[in-house]
């Protein structure tokens, strides 16, 4: 059955999202989150037990793999050192370069994508609440961990204190560990150039990113496999609740903000448009073989022989 739509009720377009409204949307939630780290910090005894814990459960299913990683880190610097700095870096640069790319070249995209990755550090903030876990590198010796970030500080800016910068170290959450978002954000990433790259190198670069970020988290002795895993599944449950928030922002925005309006169709072609079965005509216009079944070729009500056209017979005299 056709469609028509009601002259001068026509809906608005969506508004396109601007920079200047998502920029301080975007550092908003990353102060919150950087705020609630720090709160976070819990009881650092607590928090070495919760990390031995994850690291007997792992042994026991083989799931270590964060050992013979951190060895190799340890023992050959020219791995060692690219992946601190790739653990120092890439996590605040790539991030923050693909919401870019998103909002000026996949616009249609961007908003759902944003509110996935805020949703889910929103939840992986509750994790670091709930659970603050020290990291493999801050546990004894004995356990056979070696901090690569303080073994390789003299090549970079981060000192003992995981990435923050030298003289840094109190501005950070060591205990943030469980869930890892660093895998988290990177899988993200990886995700938005998988599906929206449109090239080879971009599918790869998403397939790589994750991977490689996930083994350096674990090398450098930041992370466990299982704060890796907790990362994913962050992402996931995230990507869950993301079409919910964007629903429940919509109701909100709809109340406290007015509604755009309409866009006003022309009264007077409306008014004499021509509807015939089902088909909307503008004025005018003429609807195939209407005409002629009914008064003939060429003729009309009141017709004179000059409106008929050339080829009609003269009126008789």
């Amino acid at each position: 059955m056709p469609h028509t739509v009601t002259p001068g009720t026509e809906a608005a377009p969506a508004p396109r999202l601007r920079w200047w409204t998502e920029l301080p949307l975007i550092l908003l939630v990353y102060a919150f989150y950087s705020a609630g780290r720090l709160l976070a910090r819990g009881d650092v005894s607590g928090a070495v037990d919760h990390g031995l814990t994850i690291l007997r459960f792992e042994k026991a299913l083989y799931l270590n793999f964060e050992h013979p990683l951190n060895r190799l880190f340890t023992r050959e610097a020219w791995i060692g050192i690219p992946a601190d700095f790739w653990y120092a870096s890439l996590h605040y640069l790539v991030t923050p370069a693909v919401l870019v790319w998103l909002f000026r070249s996949r616009a249609v995209r961007y908003r759902a994508a944003r509110t996935w990755l805020m949703t889910s550090t929103l939840i992986g903030l509750i994790g670091f609440t709930l659970l603050p876990t020290c990291p493999p590198r801050l546990l004894d010796a004995s356990h056979g961990f070696v901090d690569t970030m303080a073994q390789y500080s003299s090549y970079g800016w981060w000192g003992g204190a995981a990435s923050a910068p030298r003289g840094m170290g109190d501005m950070t959450n060591q205990y943030a560990a469980m869930p890892s978002l660093h895998v988290g954000w990177a899988l993200w990433c990886g995700v938005m150039l998988w599906r929206h790259g449109g090239t080879r190198a971009a599918k790869a670069a998403g397939v790589a990113y994750p991977l490689i970020t996930t083994i350096v988290v674990m090398g450098t002795a930041n992370h466990y496999f299982l704060d890796a895993a907790a990362g994913a599944a962050v992402m996931g449950v995230g990507l869950l609740l993301a079409p919910g928030v964007m629903r429940t922002a919509d109701r909100v925005k709809a109340r406290f903000v007015p509604a755009a309006t309409p866009v006003a169709a022309d009264s007077s072609a409306a008014g004499s448009s021509i509807v015939s079965a089902g088909c909307q005509t503008s004025a005018g216009e003429r609807i195939p073989r209407q005409r002629e079944s009914r008064f003939g070729a060429g003729a009309e009500p009141g017709a004179s022989p000059q409106d008929a056209g050339d080829e009609a017979p003269a009126a008789a005299r």
